[in-house]
Parts: C-alpha cells; sequence; structure tokens
C-alpha cells in the first residue's frame, strides 16, 4: 500500500464517522514528515463553513502554532471546493491529494483550478482520484439514504 493510499484510508475513516453522525461524509487529514499533524470530518450541519478540510487546516495550524502548513499535505476524500482550495492556498499546504471528483464545485482542475493557479500566491501540487471507487460509493449511499428519508 502506497502512503498516499494508507493516508487517503484514514481521511477515509473521517468520513466515515461523519456518515454515522448524519453529516456528509467527507473526511481530511493533515500530514508532515509523515506524520497525522489533525484530521477532521464536515460538521456542516453545524455550521456551513466546517468542511472537513478547514476544520484539519485550523486544528493543523493551532497544532503547529502557525498558519503556514508549508511542507504538509492534504488528503482528503472529495475534491476541494472553492473555499476549502483557497485556504488551502491561504495556508501554503505543500500538496492536496483528493479522492472523488466533485463536479459540482471541484476547485482542483475539475470546474475551477485555484489550487494551481499560478496567477496566486501559491500553488499546490495536487494528486486526483486516490481511493476514488470507495470515496465516490460513500457519497452516493448518504444522499440517497437522504432522499428516501
Amino acid at each position: 500500500m502506497t502512503d498516499d493510499n494508507y493516508y487517503m484510508r484514514r481521511a477515509f475513516d473521517e468520513a466515515k464517522s461523519a456518515y454515522s453522525r448524519g453529516d456528509v461524509p467527507v473526511g481530511a487529514l493533515i500530514v508532515k514528515d509523515g506524520q497525522i499533524i489533525a484530521s477532521g470530518s464536515d460538521m456542516k450541519n453545524s455550521d456551513p463553513t466546517e468542511h472537513a478540510e478547514i476544520v484539519a487546516i485550523r486544528s493543523s495550524a493551532k497544532k503547529l502554532a502557525h498558519w503556514n502548513l508549508s511542507g504538509c499535505t492534504l488528503y482528503v476524500t472529495l475534491e476541494p471546493c472553492p473555499m476549502c482550495a483557497g485556504a488551502c492556498v491561504n495556508a501554503r499546504v505543500s500538496r492536496v491529494v483528493y479522492g472523488a471528483t466533485n463536479y459540482r464545485s471541484g476547485s482542483g482542475g475539475t470546474l475551477y483550478n485555484i489550487l494551481s493557479d499560478s496567477r496566486l500566491n501559491h500553488v499546490c501540487k495536487v494528486t486526483a482520484g486516490v481511493m476514488e471507487n470507495e470515496c465516490v460509493k460513500i457519497l452516493q449511499d448518504y444522499f440517497m439514504r437522504r432522499r428516501k428519508s
């Protein structure tokens, strides 16, 4: 198993946690020098800005006592939206690895390319499609369950 698969599996555990409490199943974690610095999952039921990426970025900055996350990799089960991609750029996250493509608001190259836009003050390296099938399936299951209720 590659490092990306290992860390995405851990982010996927965060997504399962969100699913079990009735929130959108998106999970994220931040890794630096092979160590997990922070993790998070969507908590949008209580705050629309509490996306998994934002939770993980805030927690990482607090733990590292600095806003600059250079040298860190963000693993997230769904391609970041514009808000989260902007937070990655502003926090200077070095690399973003995501699972499922976000066809509605993906900002890692699908609809927008905020993460890699050289006109901005920072560019994140992007790796897409890690554990894509699992990440897509949990989202499909969640929204199918919501439609039935």
